[in-house]
């Protein structure tokens, strides 16, 4: 009896190098180096991973060390992105309150920063992993190409976000939001903020307030007042102070040869600093450290005492400033009414504004540059205060409707510097996120505007009264809080 040995197994028979796959785990991490064919498939396959998954090709077929280090940075900045947009729906206020806090802004710039570093250094480790002098020749080049735009969009697209729109909000909070006092609530349930306009630049060589209005906000809607004040508003009383124990019966001019000041209220910055030998700090000591300035702290008071209203908080804008942020939101869309110069003004009584004018606005549609929309604020030799009050007020309400978050977050990095040129405030920054939401809110409501001029507000600005001034701030309290409608009965 013959015993047959048993039967061997057949040996699979051997691919030809060209029939190779990327599939498992073997044509990735010890591939057939010989065919090209692989090599290349395996190449795209490994800057694809590094493109979409960060550390996955190390994890995959190279130092695994490096690759838990990129996915575990991977797979937090997932976790952020989605926790970012979990917020955004049903807790936006911390967006807020994280995006105006300028340690949390630091810290996040520097995390981005690490991880575009991170990634250049992954994309360096892939193109080594790639073995390119294996894949096909013709193949080299574009797994290259494909590699660096990969980094480029991926990880420059991450270094953009950290220098080029955290560190410029950063930056920009940091300089115009000096005051870290713990904020005051709502005065009968608004905010109320002078809004200075500086006459300065442009061959002027004071700093009168040129525009002088108040913003109201409603704490709870958003709801927002403008309040229109001439800056040639005379005897404006003032609110309780130093101001008002100097003037109780308002703002009184002085005449003199050396320093004087009219009664208007853009004179006070003469009459509270530039003609007083301690520049205001003897009147008003502490404003230095609350980020004002004496005459400020003076027009504040004296815009409490015209509208009947607390004011806590201020913001200062330079024209240049002014000028500026416009530019950097590509300019402003406004309808000229009448035609108008570009210019100084007169050199003597009478002028025609033809030898003057270094240029003109004309009438129609214009899209505005900042220079055009500076000179389209101050004119007024051909027209009046109020006229230009009016135009201070449509340009506001045009830079508004351009600073839209789309148009914002294009043009950032110069928006956050013309603002850091534009503002001086004393709004804490513990308050702004709560401004920021009232600003989101606000822009879904029509901005009412009020002008203390004879038209708008009954009020003689040369010689107004008591009595005057009483109908002012009764406007003023039907206009912030209007009275309910008287409920119908039903026949």
């Amino acid at each position: 009896m013959s015993v047959s040995a048993p039967e061997r197994p057949q040996a699979r028979p051997n691919r030809a190098a060209d029939d190779g796959v990327i599939i498992g785990k073997d044509p990735i991490r010890r591939p057939d180096t010989r065919s090209p064919k692989v090599m290349t498939r395996r190449a795209w396959w490994l800057v694809a991973l590094n493109f979409l998954i960060p550390g996955s090709a190390q994890s995959l077929t190279g130092n695994r060390r490096l690759g838990r280090i990129g996915l575990t940075a991977t797979l937090t900045m997932w976790v952020l992105i989605l926790l970012t947009v979990v917020a955004a729906i049903v807790w936006p206020s911390l967006l807020t309150t994280l995006g105006t806090n300028v340690v949390f802004l630091l810290v996040l710039q520097l995390v981005l920063v690490a991880y575009a570093v991170l990634w250049v250094v992954l994309t360096i480790d892939t193109l080594r992993l790639v073995r390119l002098v294996k894949t096909r020749p013709g193949a080299r080049p574009l797994i290259a190409v494909a590699a660096i735009a990969g980094l480029v969009i991926g990880g420059g697209g991450v270094a953009y976000a950290a220098q080029q729109l955290i560190a410029p909000a950063r930056e920009a909070i940091a300089s115009i939001f000096t005051n870290h006092e713990p904020p005051v609530p709502p005065s009968n349930g608004y905010y109320n903020i002078l809004l200075l306009g500086a006459d300065s630049g442009l061959g002027r060589d004071s700093m009168r307030f040129d525009s002088i209005s108040v913003v109201s906000v409603n704490a709870e809607t958003g709801a927002t007042h403008i309040t229109g004040i001439p800056r040639d508003l005379a005897h404006v009383p003032f609110s309780d102070g130093p101001m008002h124990d100097l003037y109780p019966e308002g703002l009184q001019g002085h005449k003199s040869n050396t320093c004087g000041w009219g009664p208007g209220i853009n004179q006070i910055m003469n009459a509270v600093e530039i003609c007083r030998d301690d520049r205001g700090t003897g009147l008003y000591p502490k404003a230095a450290e609350e980020a004002s300035t004496p005459a400020i702290e003076a027009t504040k008071d004296a815009a409490e005492g015209i509208l009947g209203i607390d004011i806590p908080y201020y913001v200062f804008v330079d024209m240049k400033g002014f000028a500026d942020i416009v530019d950097a939101l590509g300019g402003v869309d406004i309808t000229v009414q009448e035609r108008l110069p570009e210019g100084g003004g007169p050199t003597y009584e009478g002028q025609p504004a033809e030898d003057w004018a270094i240029g003109w606005i004309e009438p129609g549609p214009q899209h505005m540059d900042g220079d055009t929309a500076q000179w389209y604020a101050r004119s007024r030799y051909t027209t009046s205060d109020w006229d230009r009050m009016r135009r201070q007020r449509e340009l506001q309400q045009a830079i508004l409707a351009q600073a839209n978050p789309a148009n914002v977050l294009t043009r950032f990095q110069d928006v956050a510097k013309a603002g850091e040129d534009l503002v001086q405030t004393d709004i804490p920054v513990g308050l702004l996120p709560f401004l920021v939401d009232l600003a989101v809110k606000a822009k879904q409501q029509p901005v009412e505007t009020i002008e203390l001029t004879p038209k708008g507000a009954g009020i003689d600005t040369d010689r107004p009264t008591a009595a005057e001034y009483a109908h002012v701030r009764e406007v003023i309290q039907q206009a912030l809080y209007p009275p309910s409608p008287s409920p119908t009965t039903a026949p």
